[in-house]
């Protein structure tokens, strides 16, 4: 039976960036990292060659490994204009930290990236006045545009610099346990002992590891199973939110200015009379939408963008945030059994669908996609009717939003656009945690998307560069 001083459950950025700060601080010694896929190098999507998702076992590449989806994603760090007096995007670091804190932590993670190899160039720097415009005409439309500065890594950068973070990591001997999975926490006493694990490929294969410090990094991915371990261990939390819509495809020339001005928007609106938050999120210019599976093998839609490889669509999400409370407070549950019901009509791929099609009221079919004047570029994508297992809410939503942002950018809302589905992004209740980010269980901590405090690769790895410095502050503090 091991036993180490810290265990971190996930190696998502908020875990590597953790691990990396420890090494900076000279406080790295019996750690390990724990997560169910593989390094970096071997996580491949055969999507390319197959030409469809073929649910790889025992777990998706895409979401689990080294770095989580960050590998995998299309690397926008977001950061911030020095004149905001706020954190707009990324998550509730600030909540926590503050928000002067939290900037110093975002331009010490740049750093970080910048370090192992991040692109020196800002998107959403150079053209103010014409930022500023596209928010006058946003505001007219009762729409927030948030403008910040974008560092773009791209799909294919992203897997090279994390892989010389785990390099790194590695050279300075942080143990990391690939495709094992944490069956369970050892808690005693309201205290945190160990994690149980077992092979992800020899189920029969388990074991305790037992450690004075448990972090909890499992992001968006680990989220169903961090509220699953909230559940058991009655660890406090509030109610959380479940991010529910589409990613949407259309014509690049469409989206130029604001691709150009900002690289990503994010347009924030409450349309009505719902009045839910509607944003969009993970925009990728001149990029492509793909898949990826979850637990339960639902497939999910997501988008990239790369740096040298483009095409001449721009993808981006369209999210409606839905909060539950009494009676019911399973937003997973909720955000699973939508993408269920998608998915048996996708026949297990993802569904997709035309804009004008949708206002008609009919599915759409292969031959109208065949020859729709957007091309998709997801080509397993199954034409369908999404609006069959939508909610009315969720899509009078994503329809009304639409509508609106035709009156900021000319074409938005064009027939032949494409909504792709599910798109839905998963958080755990939100854990209650202190100002160490310690959970109402004693030594075990939580940090990242999956409990709910960041939301994006940036904020999640500043996160694990405070966790890290917080540990080191407690051990002077138990030592004295």
């Amino acid at each position: 039976m091991n036993k180490y001083d810290l265990i971190v459950v996930g190696m998502g950025p908020s875990s590597i960036f953790l691990a990396y700060e420890l090494i900076i601080k000279n406080k790295a010694k019996n750690v390990v990292l724990i997560d169910e896929g593989k390094p970096v190098e071997k996580r491949y999507c055969p999507v390319e060659k197959k030409g469809e998702c073929i649910k790889c076992k025992p777990y998706c590449n895409i979401t689990s490994g080294f770095s989580g989806a960050g590998a995998f994603s299309d690397g926008k760090l977001s950061l911030y204009n020095k004149e905001d007096d706020d954190i707009y995007v990324g998550g509730n670091l600030h909540k926590y930290v503050g928000v002067e804190k939290t900037k110093e932590l975002i331009d010490y993670a740049d750093s970080v990236y910048l370090k192992f190899g991040a692109d020196k160039h800002l998107e959403g720097t150079k053209y103010k006045e014409q930022i500023d415009k596209l928010k006058g005409k946003a505001a007219k439309e009762d729409i927030n545009l948030i403008g910040i500065p974008i560092r773009h890594l791209g799909t294919e950068k992203s897997h090279e610099i994390y892989k010389k973070i785990q390099d790194f990591l590695e050279e300075n001997n942080i143990e990391m346990k690939y495709e094992t999975v944490v069956e369970d926490l050892i808690i005693e006493d309201n205290q945190i002992k160990g994690v149980r694990i077992r092979n992800a490929n020899k189920p029969e294969e388990k074991e305790e590891l037992l450690a004075k410090k448990v972090v909890l990094a499992v992001g968006r991915k680990g989220a169903d199973w961090l509220s699953n371990m909230c559940d058991k261990y009655e660890i406090k939390t509030e109610p959380g939110a479940v991010d529910i819509g589409v990613r949407y495809e259309l014509k690049d020339e469409v989206m130029k200015d604001v691709n150009k001005y900002l690289y990503e928007g994010k347009f924030i609106g409450r349309p009505y009379p719902f009045r839910d938050k509607v944003r969009t999120f993970c925009q990728n210019p001149s990029g492509f939408v793909s898949e990826e599976v979850y637990d339960d093998n639902l497939s999910l839609v997501n988008g990239h963008s790369y740096k040298d490889k483009k095409s001449t669509n721009t993808n981006l999400a369209i999210l409606v945030s839905h909060n539950f409370k009494h009676p019911f407070n399973k937003p997973i549950d909720y955000g699973k059994n939508v993408a269920k019901n998608l998915n048996e009509l996708g026949n297990g791929a993802i569904l997709v669908q035309r804009l004008g099609d949708i206002r008609r009221g009919k599915r759409t079919w292969q031959e109208e996609l065949d020859n729709n004047e957007v091309v998709p570029t997801l080509k397993s994508a199954v034409p369908g009717d999404i609006t069959f297992a939508i909610g009315y809410r969720t899509m009078t939503d994503i329809l009304r939003f639409i509508s609106a942002m035709d009156k900021i950018i000319e074409g938005f809302a064009d027939p032949h656009n494409l909504l792709y589905a599910p798109e839905i992004k998963f958080y755990s209740n939100k854990v209650f945690i202190d100002e160490n980010f310690e959970t109402s269980v004693k030594d075990l901590y939580c940090i990242g998307d999956g409990g709910g405090m960041t939301r994006g690769l940036m904020m999640a790895s500043a996160a694990g560069v405070q966790m890290a410095r917080n540990l080191v502050e407690l051990e002077k503090k138990e030592e004295n």
